[in-house]
Formats: C-alpha cells, sequence, structure tokens
C-alpha cells in the first residue's frame, strides 16, 4: 500500500507504538518465565537432597514444566509480533525512499556513506526463525528464489551489465517490464549512477531474510560451496569458495576469493554478509 507522507509518518508512530508496547509485554513475560523456571531448578535440587522422587515432586515438576513451556510460546509470540512491526517499519520507509526517487529527488551518498549503508543492510535484513517442522522459504540465505519470482521495485540485486567488459555489480531494482520480459536496474555505485534494461536471466536477486545457523544450517551454502559474493568495499561480485559458515545469526560467510596472483589461486579469508553471498551464475547463461 502506497502512503502520502504524513500518512507513511502516522503509520510508522503507530507502529512504534505497538513495537514499544510489544517490548514491555516481553520483558513481562521473560521475567514470568525466568520465575517459572528457577523454581524448577529449585525443585530439582531439593529432589537431589531428598535422594528420591516423589509423586509430590512429580507432579509440580509436570505442572511447572508444562507452565514453561506455555510461557515460553507467548514470549515467542509477542517477539515475532515485534519483529512484525519493525518489518512493516522498514516496509514503509523503503516505499517512501522510491516514490521519493520516483519523484525526481535522487539519493545522493559519498563513497564511505554508501559502503557503511551496504553493512547496516546486511546486519538489518530480517531474520528468519523457523517454527518446528518449517522449511526456510526461498530468498532465505542460500535458498534460491523461485522459478517465476519477480524482484520488487527496490530491492536489491546482482546485476550482469557490459561496459568494457561483463560484471555482476550490485543494483536496485527500478521496474519490471512484464512485456518484453525485462527489468531496469540503478547502478548502486553513486559513481557510475548507469540505468541498465537487462532480462531476467541476468539479473538475480539477493537474500530477503538471513538463514539462521542454529535452526536453519540447511539454508546456507555448505563448506566449499562456489559462489558469487560481492567483495568488500566494493559494488561488484566476485566467484569465490565458502571456506567457513557463519556459526550465529549475526556472523558472516568466511570465503576465499579468486586470484591468480597468489600461488593457489586464492587471496586471503575474506568475511562476506549473508545478504551478498548468492548462487555462482555462469555469465554464458545470462545472455
Amino acid at each position: 500500500m502506497t502512503f502520502s507522507p504524513d500518512q507513511a509518518a502516522f503509520q510508522v508512530q503507530e507502529r512504534l507504538k505497538s513495537l514499544h508496547n510489544n517490548l514491555f509485554d516481553i520483558e513481562e513475560e521473560r521475567t514470568r518465565s525466568d520465575h517459572t523456571l528457577n523454581n524448577i531448578t529449585k525443585t530439582h535440587d531439593k529432589i537431589t537432597m531428598e535422594g528420591k522422587l516423589t509423586p509430590y515432586y512429580q507432579n509440580k515438576l509436570k505442572g511447572l514444566y508444562t507452565t514453561a513451556v506455555s510461557d515460553a510460546k507467548q514470549e515467542e509470540t509477542l517477539i515475532r509480533q515485534a519483529l512484525a512491526s519493525i518489518n512493516e517499519i522498514r516496509n514503509i520507509c523503503n516505499d517512501q525512499r522510491i516514490q521519493a526517487r520516483s519523484a525526481g529527488n535522487k539519493e545522493t551518498f559519498g563513497r564511505g556513506d554508501m559502503m557503511n549503508m551496504l553493512i547496516t543492510s546486511a546486519l538489518t535484513l530480517p531474520l528468519w526463525v523457523s517454527q518446528v517442522g518449517q522449511k526456510a522459504p526461498p530468498l532465505c540465505g542460500a535458498v534460491p528464489a523461485e522459478s517465476s519470482y519477480i524482484a520488487k521495485t527496490g530491492d536489491m540485486v546482482a546485476a550482469l551489465v557490459k561496459a568494457e567488459e561483463e560484471n555482476w555489480i550490485l543494483a536496485e531494482v527500478v521496474s519490471f517490464n512484464s512485456i518484453t520480459n525485462k527489468y531496469e536496474v540503478d547502478d548502486i555505485d553513486e559513481e557510475q549512477k548507469d540505468r541498465h534494461t537487462l532480462s531476467r536471466r541476468s539479473v538475480v536477486p539477493l537474500p530477503l531474510m538471513r538463514a539462521n545457523p542454529e535452526t536453519d544450517p540447511g539454508a546456507l551454502f555448505p563448506k566449499g560451496s562456489v559462489v558469487m559474493a560481492l567483495f568488500p568495499q566494493t559494488t561488484c561480485f566476485y566467484k569465490a569458495i565458502v571456506n567457513q559458515l557463519p556459526q550465529t545469526h549475526v556472523d558472516d560467510y568466511e570465503l576465499l576469493f579468486e586470484d591468480s596472483t597468489y600461488p593457489d589461486g586464492y587471496a586471503p579469508p575474506l568475511n562476506v554478509p549473508q545478504r551478498y553471498v548468492i548462487d555462482i551464475k555462469d555469465k554464458s547463461q545470462a545472455p
């Protein structure tokens, strides 16, 4: 839904209020949960001291564990509500940015500011936390987009462009023409400020969510995988090999980029966030 600037500001404020209340509710729920967990620990200590599990303590523990599970589910619900509010705020702000750009108010970033923006974008990419039995969805971590997927206006993508030579660059989607089946994308690099018209096969959507290594390790590229990744402090993607996987949801991949100046053909390991690591795409597949 598109909002005017005043409407957008109001919608953001409403969601901030909701988020504020959510955070208080989460803290209350966590305090209640801690109290239950402390009672469980104390009960186990008493059982250990007495050296036996009596029917009384057995029933007490059963009740405490049932309460603890209920507390955890309620806390999870509240946290997911808070994350939903944050995501809605992000989307509203991004829509306003896109509207401003369409109206001719193009953003201008210095090189350093742009690099900081890319780092922030990677760090704040929503984290997918699966529930029991759920699989990570498309565009979560290493999970590719569905074949019919069309990147939305404002989404960041890897784009194969042809200048003096072919390069995969970081770009932002301007529009998609369903008749010609082509994208218009802007080079993210302010020094270039180029717009390109490209086929769908020349555009690879970047992940929209981070994968959590602790709950969804299958949504990460395995060690030894050949990938395309954004070389640090640049806006270009190059071929690399996964050397180490992220261990937590805030960690980066450790990658080995191809470099013929080194004896083994690879540069020393470099860290790259999940957002900028994608499946390798042969240039011959993207005319």
